[in-house]
């Protein structure tokens, strides 16, 4: 349920900051609402990264934990090594 969560979070900010930056594409812009806007901006971006960096490390256990597990075994009884 806690992944769930953080999925429909993730993608919630994801679609916040691009409507953020939507907005500032248009050509009226208003300043004190602009601002706002990109204070909030920088929040989303700042928490997106820190999800995103999270999921890449744990992306990276994940990878060396299978690596690991397809060495082969050393044989200590071998002749050659």
């Amino acid at each position: 349920m806690a992944k769930e969560a953080k999925k429909i979070h993730f993608a919630h900010e994801f679609k916040e900051l691009e409507a953020i930056t939507e907005w500032f594409e248009k050509e009226d812009l208003d300043l004190e609402e602009g601002l706002k806007k990109f204070e909030r901006g920088l929040e989303l971006a700042s928490s997106l990264k820190e999800y995103l960096g999270k999921v890449e490390n744990k992306v990276k256990e994940i990878k060396a934990k299978f690596a690991a597990s397809d060495e082969p075994e050393e044989d200590t009884d071998a002749p050659f090594k």
